[in-house]
């Protein structure tokens, strides 16, 4: 095997898995470094006239909105510039099918996000491990802060998805299929994206040893949601609810972070090995059985939904470009977008 055979795969025309994800952080790295250093000053320039406007919660509000979905976005539209004109891939093929059933997929990810982080709230409560000390804080403009929340937790859902579900296990699975098999390219790709996913957390305020392995374990939940419909849908959906409930609606802290405002005010009491403490309810042993509970429903709805229990082809089994007139043949977008179509799937 030759340098460039090493690099290039010839009949897919296109680099190899590892050089995809090293051109990924090439492309990311420079315009989200730029964008960050950016976004402070296009926040801070906006922030006073909107304060002197609006008020301070508007401003505040606005500032975030605007920061996280400036940094969102730069990621977004490097994975799928990366994904394009290096993986030779279309949107769908990144887990956005967006039809019918890509939306039933998202709703039930909704739901399931915001049904554990209830469930764990209630499980505090009922211990005598969180006190519930107010409501609707802070009080100047508690509507226009819980707003951006959604707002912020939206974006953060669908970008942090695209890229560690959509992007990096995906190259790594079709990487690795040729050489352990689908099953065991599928573990492995789903093991290296949750450690970068839990690695990518481990800065945060109040992070431990004990959070990041968790955080890792969150990323394994959500990577079942993808490895078993094909679709980004039941991910992004679980991850924007269960962020959304754990800071805005139940006050706890969020991956380490306050989120400055919420619709419950709580203390929590309890021991941190199994509140999760400082970090919020995911670092604790509870957090980690409410992940094993919800890959369990995860299962029990991906077979719901496609009859069988296995990994959708897609996630092994790329669809490639061809070439332009192929994509002007077929155009990007579902030739029958309200089609009820689950992403295939194949059996080891």
């Amino acid at each position: 095997m030759g340098p460039r055979t090493l690099l290039w795969n010839e009949t897919e025309r296109r680099p190899r898995a590892p050089l995809r994800v090293v051109l990924l952080v090439v492309v990311t790295a420079l315009p989200a470094v730029g964008t960050s250093l950016g976004a402070s000053g296009i926040v801070g320039g906006v922030r006073a006239p909107l304060e002197a406007a609006f008020g301070e919660a508007a401003a505040t509000a606005v500032g975030a909105v605007l920061g996280v979905a400036l940094a969102g976005g730069t990621v977004s539209l490097s994975v799928l510039i990366a994904g394009r004109y290096v993986d030779r891939r279309r949107l769908r093929d990144f887990g956005f099918r967006l039809n019918r059933a890509w939306w039933l997929d998202c709703g039930f990810g909704l739901a399931l996000g915001a049904g554990l982080m209830t469930l764990l709230f209630l499980g505090y409560l009922a211990a005598g491990w969180v006190e519930i000390t107010g409501t609707f804080r802070p009080r100047d403009g508690v509507v226009v802060r819980l707003l951006a929340l959604v707002g912020v937790f939206l974006v953060v859902g669908v970008y942090e998805e695209l890229l560690a579900r959509g992007y990096l296990l995906t190259n790594a699975a079709e990487g690795l299929v040729g050489w352990v098999g689908r099953r065991g390219a599928v573990v492995a790709a789903t093991a290296l994206s949750s450690l970068v996913f839990g690695l990518a957390h481990a800065n945060n305020p109040n992070a431990t040893t004990t959070s990041t392995v968790a955080i890792v374990l969150a990323g394994v939940m959500l990577a079942a949601g993808y490895v078993l419909t094909g679709e980004l849908a039941v991910p992004i959906g679980l991850h924007i609810t269960w962020n959304l409930f754990q800071g805005g609606v139940y006050g706890f802290p969020v991956s380490g972070l306050g989120v400055g405002a919420s619709v419950i005010v709580v203390e929590t009491t309890g021991p941190r090995l199994l509140t999760g403490g400082e970090f919020g309810p995911e670092a604790g042993l509870l957090g980690v059985g409410a992940m094993a509970l919800g890959t369990a429903a995860i299962a029990l709805w991906a077979r719901w939904r496609t009859g069988t229990l296995a990994i959708a082809a897609s996630v092994t089994t790329p669809d490639l470009r061809s070439t332009r007139a192929d994509d002007e043949d077929e155009g990007d977008a579902d030739p029958d977008p309200d089609r009820w179509e689950p992403a295939p799937v194949e059996r080891d």
